[in-house]
C-alpha cells in the first residue's frame, strides 16, 4: 500500500483542508459575479434596468444550476479514477461528460426562442422590466454551453485536486468581470447590454483558461483519442455517469423544491417578514458557501478512497470531514449568535424590518451547526458513487419537512424556520443512518483487529 494512501491525522487534516480552503474561497469569488452586476447597473439609477438584469439573473441561475450535477458527478468518477491510478479512466470521464455538456447546450440553444418568454411568463415580467430581461437573458443565454463546460472542466480539475488552480481561474474571471461592467456599463453606457456582454465574456474568458489547465494534464490527453474508442462509449460506462446525473438532477429539483417551499411559506406573511426571512437567508447562503468547502473535500478523498478500495482511508476522510465541518460550523454558529443581529441589520433601513431580523436570528446562528453535517455527508455519498441512496434519504427528509411545514404553521415565522432547520437535521440523520450498510456493501466486511 503506497505512502499516500496511509495518512497520519496531522497529514489527513492538512490533506481535507488542502482542498476544503480553496474551494470555499472559490464560492465566494463565485458569488461576486452577481454582486458585481447588482453594483454596476445600480450606478445609473435606472431602477427598471436594475430589476431587469435581477429578474434575468435568476431566470439563468434557475435555467442552469438544475444541471450542476455535470461538476458533482464528474468530481466523483475523476476522483475515483484517481483513486484506482487509472489515467485513461480519467479522460474517458472527461470526454464522455463534455459530450453530454455539449449535447445539453445545443439542447438549450434549440428551445431558446420558446425558453425566453416562457420563462418570462412564469416570473411574470411586464412591460419596461419584461423587455429589459428579455434583451439581458438574450445575451446571457449564449454563455449557457459555457457554463455547462466549465462545470465539467472545475468538476474534473477538483478531482484531480487542483483545487488551487480553480480559485486562480475563478478570481481571474472575477477580475475581468468586475473590470468590463464598470467599462461596459459605466463609461460606454450600454447598461443591461453592458451587464449581460460582461457575463458573456468573462464566461468565455473562464472557458479558455480552464481549457489550458486541463491540456496541460497528460490524462486529459488521452481524451481525445478516448473519444475514438469504442470503449469510452460503452453502455455500462455511459450507463453509470447518467445514473449518477440522474440521481443528482432529482436531488437537486428536491433541494430546489424546499427551498421554495419555504420562500412562498415566508411570503405569505407579508412584505416585512418576506424581506427579513430573504435577509437572513442571504446570510445563511453565506455560511453555505463556506460549509461546502468540506463538501468538495470530502468528494475528492472519499472518491479517491473508493477507487483504490481503501476502507481505512475513506472512514478517515469521513471522521475528519465531519470533525473540522463541525468546527467551522460552531465557529459560523457562534460569529452569528455575536453579531448576527447586526449584520443583518445592515441590509435594510426599514425599522420593522430590522426588528423582524432581529427577531429570528437565532435560526440563523443555529443553521451552520446543525446543517453542516448534511453538506458533509453530500460530499461522501457523491465522492463514493451512492447517489440512489442520497436521493432516498433527500425523499425522506423532503417528507417530514412537509408535515413540520403542516405541523408548526400555528408558530408562524418561527415554526417555517424550525422546519427548516430540522430539514437538514432529518438529512443528516438519514445519510448517517444507511451510511454503515453502504460502506459494508462497497468495502466489505472489515477484517478483525
Amino acid at each position: 500500500m503506497t505512502q499516500r494512501l496511509i495518512q497520519p491525522a496531522r497529514s489527513q487534516t492538512h490533506l481535507l483542508w488542502s482542498i476544503a480552503l480553496p474551494a470555499m474561497l472559490t464560492n465566494v469569488a463565485t458569488a461576486l459575479f452577481g454582486l458585481a452586476d447588482m453594483w454596476a447597473i445600480g450606478r445609473l439609477g435606472d431602477a427598471p434596468a436594475q430589476g431587469a438584469v435581477e429578474l434575468g439573473a435568476k431566470y439563468m441561475m434557475g435555467l442552469l444550476n438544475v444541471f450542476n450535477f455535470l461538476r458533482t458527478s464528474t468530481v466523483a468518477l475523476t476522483a475515483q479514477s484517481a483513486g484506482r491510478g487509472d489515467r485513461s479512466a480519467q479522460g474517458e470521464t472527461l470526454a464522455r461528460a463534455m459530450a453530454v455538456a455539449l449535447g445539453i447546450g445545443a439542447v438549450l440553444l434549440c428551445l431558446m426562442p420558446l425558453a425566453i418568454p416562457y420563462g418570462l411568463d412564469l416570473l411574470d415580467a411586464k412591460g419596461a422590466v419584461r423587455e429589459s430581461a428579455r434583451h439581458y437573458i438574450a445575451i446571457r443565454y449564449w454563455a449557457g454551453p459555457l457554463w455547462l463546460g466549465n462545470c465539467v472542466l472545475v468538476g474534473w480539475l477538483i478531482g484531480q485536486r487542483l483545487v488551487r488552480q480553480v480559485l486562480v481561474v475563478e478570481i481571474a474571471a472575477n477580475v475581468v468581470h468586475i473590470a468590463l461592467d464598470l467599462f461596459l456599463v459605466l463609461v460606454v453606457q450600454w447598461g443591461v447590454t453592458g451587464v449581460a456582454t460582461a457575463t458573456l465574456s468573462s464566461e468565455l474568458f473562464k472557458f479558455l483558461l480552464l481549457a489550458a489547465l486541463v491540456l496541460r494534464r497528460p490524462e486529459a490527453r488521452t481524451a481525445f483519442a478516448s473519444v475514438r474508442h469504442r470503449a469510452t462509449w460503452r453502455r455500462n460506462e455511459l450507463a453509470r455517469l447518467f445514473a449518477l446525473n440522474r440521481d443528482l438532477f432529482l436531488r437537486t429539483l428536491l433541494l430546489t423544491a424546499a427551498l421554495l417551499a419555504f420562500a412562498r411559506t415566508g411570503a405569505q406573511a407579508g412584505p416585512v417578514m418576506l424581506a427579513a426571512n430573504g435577509i437572513l437567508f442571504q446570510l445563511f447562503m453565506l455560511a453555505t458557501l463556506l460549509l461546502d468547502g468540506f463538501e468538495s473535500a470530502a468528494q475528492v478523498l472519499c472518491g479517491e478512497a473508493l477507487g483504490a478500495r481503501d476502507r481505512n482511508r475513506f472512514m478517515a476522510t469521513v471522521r475528519s470531514a465531519l470533525l473540522w465541518g463541525a468546527v467551522m460550523g460552531l465557529v459560523l454558529t457562534l460569529g452569528y449568535a455575536a453579531g448576527g443581529r447586526t449584520l443583518a441589520a445592515a441590509f435594510t433601513t426599514a425599522p420593522e424590518v430590522i426588528a423582524a431580523t432581529a427577531t429570528y436570528a437565532p435560526w440563523l446562528a443555529l443553521l451552520p451547526l446543525l446543517g453542516v453535517s448534511a453538506y458533509v455527508l453530500d460530499g461522501v455519498f457523491v465522492g463514493a458513487g451512492w447517489t440512489r441512496a442520497m436521493m432516498g434519504t433527500m425523499l425522506a427528509a423532503m417528507a417530514v419537512y412537509a408535515v413540520l411545514l403542516w405541523g408548526l404553521h400555528p408558530w408562524g415565522n418561527h415554526g417555517l424556520w424550525a422546519a427548516f432547520t430540522l430539514f437538514f437535521v432529518m438529512r443528516a440523520c438519514a445519510q448517517a443512518a444507511v451510511l454503515p450498510h453502504l460502506v459494508q456493501r462497497s468495502f466489505g466486511t472489515p477484517p478483525p483487529e
